[in-house]
């Protein structure tokens, strides 16, 4: 199979509560988006990457790359209105081909190991799709009007990327219309009518948002080294 990775990089970095988006932070000397794209190509050197960036970002990214030496090879494409717009404009790079998969992963995310990686791309090639997810570690409690009450958490799983799909699939799938119950990727294909399947995550591939999880990043890479 061609194997294709839209990483989503699109993030402003309000939750960081600084200038630079949260993408472009380093990390122990290295900018997170430069080890997430590393992390799929230390699993496929072949792999084709995908970076969809604002577009008053590309500048800056340029000038990181030549910063850190960073040489991985990659295509640039231009971030959308939401979410689901930025992965459009990425897909639009892709093969419209049954005999292409395309994962699409949180730039922000730099932490994917190569078994949640290649066991998602392994079964969406056999299944057509794959959405790797950990288990609740925590109680829960569901909230309405009347109230709360405690729920099993054995029945519920947090969702992680990559998401990866048959990309014939994924390009059927992106031609809804957007609305705003399209959280991520696998909503938009169960929309479409397509079930998903679950893959096991990995409890490191924490999505970085808060600058809490900014010293859970650099504490994983130093206990990595």
């Amino acid at each position: 199979m061609e194997k294709y990775i839209i990483i989503v990089a699109g993030g402003k970095g309000l939750r960081m509560g600084g200038d630079i988006p949260k993408q472009f932070l380093p990390i122990e000397g290295k900018p997170v988006l430069m080890r997430t794209i590393d992390s799929f190509v230390n699993y496929d050197k072949a792999i084709n990457v995908i970076v969809v960036l604002p577009i008053d970002h590309q500048s800056y990214w340029a000038e990181l790359c030549g910063k850190y030496s960073f040489t991985t090879p990659h295509t640039i494409a231009n971030g959308g209105e939401t979410r689901f717009h930025s992965v459009k404009n990425g897909l639009a790079l892709v093969p419209n081909s049954s005999n292409c998969v395309v994962g699409v992963h949180d730039g922000v995310r730099p932490f994917a190991n190569n078994t949640t990686i290649s066991v998602a791309y392994e079964t969406a090639d056999k299944k057509g799709t794959a959405i790797p997810v950990i288990d609740c570690v925590d109680s829960i409690r569901r909230t309405s009007e009347n109230g709360n009450k405690a729920e099993d958490r054995s029945l519920y799983k947090l969702v992680q990327t990559p998401q990866v799909f048959k990309a014939d699939l994924l390009h059927k799938a992106y031609e809804q219309d957007f609305t705003n119950l399209f959280t991520d990727d696998a909503s938009v294909v169960e929309a479409a009518g397509h079930p998903v399947e679950l893959t096991p995550g990995n409890r490191e591939n924490i999505k970085i948002t808060t600058p809490f999880d900014l010293i859970i990043a650099e504490a994983l890479v130093k206990h990595a080294e």
